[in-house]
């Protein structure tokens, strides 16, 4: 079964460049050339962004290939297919990685037995937080100068062969 998504690269140094590149293409099956444009949030730094198809959980594959570059800001996306929740990964260099799953329309979806163990296991006073970590607040809050800024910016599309 085939998914898709996005992949968003929101700030890379122009070194890691080619990196995150071989990254995707590694991931994907094909040679992946991105069109890299300046982001102006951070001076110096350079931001693309890739649609991509492949297989159900090419999403995590590709955010668990870009990890391995703490200081790169991105996000990926994998839209819901038949009987398979959607996702979403973000990552930033002061919070680390943070993935959730997603509805038809990309609202995070946090599951009832997520709940429950918020439930169970958080003090009251507590919850209004652990629920704001949840739902990835504080990624979405650290990221979102940086989609603003690349509103309008050129799109690579991709798709995995075999």
């Amino acid at each position: 079964m085939n998914a898709r998504g996005v992949v968003f690269v929101h700030s890379s140094p122009t070194a890691v460049c080619p990196h995150v590149e071989w990254a995707i293409s590694g991931v994907l099956g094909t040679k992946v050339s991105l069109q890299w444009t300046p982001q102006p949030a951070v001076p110096g730094q350079l931001r693309a962004e890739c649609t991509w198809m492949g297989p159900v959980g090419s999403g995590g594959a590709l955010a668990g290939a870009l990890r391995a570059w703490s200081m790169l800001r991105f996000e990926v996306t994998e839209e819901p297919s038949p009987g398979v929740d959607g996702e979403r990964f973000c990552q930033v260099p002061t919070l680390g990685m943070w993935n959730g799953r997603t509805s038809a329309n990309g609202d995070i979806v946090v599951g009832e037995d997520q709940l429950r163990a918020l439930i169970a296991q958080v003090p009251a006073a507590q919850i209004p937080a652990r629920m704001n970590d949840l739902l990835g607040s504080a990624w979405d809050d650290a990221l979102e100068e940086f989609r603003f800024a690349g509103d309008g910016a050129p799109v690579t599309w991709l798709h995995q062969v075999g």
